[in-house]
C-alpha cells in the first residue's frame, strides 16, 4: 500500500479512538467547524500542526460538513534545513501547502529589549489572521493539543496567579470576523508522537533562530517543559492527573472561591457571602 495511503488510514482506523474520536468529539462538543466555513490551516512544521492538517483532510473526504480549507505554512524566517523539512513533510503527506514569507525572526533579532518569544508571538498571529483574511477564511485552526491547554491552566495558576486555559476556539479583539480553533484540543500529545513513530515521519520541534540547537530536540530549558514534566511525575501515583486538572475546568464550584473576574471587573466572594444566610 502506498505511504501516504496507510498514514491516512492508521489516522482513522489504527488510532481511531486515541486521535479521530477525540478529534471528532472536540469539533462537535466545542461546535469548532460549521457548514460553509473557510478554514486557514496553520502548519508550523511539527507534528501537531501536519497531523491537524491530515484530520481536516479526513473529515473533509468522510465527514458530513461541508467547509473550504487552506493549508498554510508562515516562513518567520527558518534556516534551509527546517525550510526544507517541512517542503518535504508536506509533499510526502500530501498536503498542499502555501508557504508565505515574513521577516520576523530578522526584526526580533534586531531588538535589545523585551522578551523575544512574546514579540515573536504576537508578530506570528498578526501575520496569520492577515493571511486569513487575505484568503477570505472565517477561521484559522491551530494544532494545539490536550497537553498544552493542561500546561498553559498550571503555568498560569503557578507563574501568572491566576487561573485561566487555553479556549478551544475564540473570537479574535483585532481582527473582526475571525475565529480561532483548536480541532486537536482533546487529543494528547503522546498519542500524536505515537501516530508519528507508528508511521514513521520526522518533523521539527523548534525551529526559532534564537535557540537554533533544538531544531530537532526540545532543549529543556522552558517554562513549559517544567510543566510537562510535573504533570509526568505526579501521573506516577495518579495516571489520570492531567484528565482530572481538565475537568476542573468544566467543574468549577462557584461557592468555594475566593474571587473571579468578568468583563474587566474583579468580583469577591463577599458580594454573596451574606445573602447564603
Amino acid at each position: 500500500m502506498e505511504k501516504i495511503k496507510m498514514i491516512e488510514k492508521s489516522i482513522i482506523k489504527t488510532y481511531r479512538k486515541e486521535i479521530w474520536s477525540r478529534f471528532i468529539k472536540a469539533i462537535k462538543d466545542y461546535q469548532l467547524i460549521q457548514d460553509h466555513d473557510k478554514i486557514m490551516v496553520c502548519i508550523s512544521g511539527g507534528k501537531d500542526s501536519f497531523l491537524l492538517a491530515k484530520c481536516i483532510q479526513e473529515l473533509k473526504r468522510h465527514g458530513k460538513i461541508s467547509f473550504d480549507a487552506y493549508y498554510v505554512v508562515m516562513n518567520p524566517g527558518y534556516n534551509e534545513e527546517n525550510k526544507k523539512r517541512i517542503l518535504e513533510n508536506a509533499k510526502l503527506l500530501n498536503v498542499p501547502i502555501e508557504m508565505f514569507e515574513t521577516d520576523i525572526f530578522n526584526v526580533v533579532s534586531s531588538l535589545t529589549k523585551g522578551n523575544p518569544c512574546y514579540l515573536c508571538a504576537r508578530m506570528r498571529r498578526g501575520h496569520l489572521y492577515n493571511k486569513a483574511k487575505e484568503l477570505g477564511c472565517n477561521k484559522i485552526a491551530l494544532g494545539h493539543h490536550f497537553d498544552d491547554v493542561i500546561e498553559t491552566t498550571l503555568l498560569s495558576m503557578f507563574y501568572g496567579a491566576e487561573i485561566k486555559t487555553m479556549m478551544p476556539k475564540l473570537y479574535s479583539d483585532n481582527f473582526s470576523g475571525l475565529e480561532l480553533i483548536r480541532p486537536l484540543y482533546l487529543v494528547k500529545e503522546n498519542s500524536i508522537l505515537s501516530w508519528a513513530n507508528y508511521n514513521d515521519l520526522h518533523f521539527i520541534n523548534c525551529a526559532c533562530r534564537f535557540t537554533e540547537s533544538c531544531s530537532i530536540n526540545d532543549d529543556g530549558t522552558s517554562k513549559r517543559l517544567e510543566m510537562k514534566k510535573l504533570i509526568n511525575t505526579l501521573r506516577k501515583e495518579e495516571k489520570d492527573i492531567d484528565d482530572n486538572i481538565f475537568k476542573s475546568l468544566e467543574n468549577i464550584n462557584a461557592h468555594c472561591i475566593l474571587g473571579y473576574r468578568k468583563n474587566g471587573v474583579k468580583h469577591s466572594f463577599l458580594e454573596e457571602y451574606d445573602k447564603r444566610n
